[in-house]
């Protein structure tokens, strides 16, 4: 989750495809962004866990962009 109405989705395959899925009272939006783009918004959503003190799901993201970008 990127945000409360964001969330983010790559390919299985060499996640080198990302997408960010929006939801709002219109409809779902899917937008292709780039892999820089994408690492970007999961070290914003990381800051702000971490600020927020939401350590447990801090952890699981951190473990998940540690997978997916290093």
């Amino acid at each position: 989750m990127v945000d409360d109405s964001q969330d983010l989705f790559t390919t299985l395959y060499a996640q080198r495809l990302f997408f960010l899925v929006a939801s709002d009272v219109k409809g779902i939006k899917f937008q292709p962004i780039g892999r820089t783009e994408a690492r970007m918004l999961l070290e914003n959503r990381l800051r702000t866990l971490r600020r927020s003190g939401q350590s447990q799901e801090y952890d699981q993201l951190q473990s998940v962009f540690q997978r997916t970008f290093q």
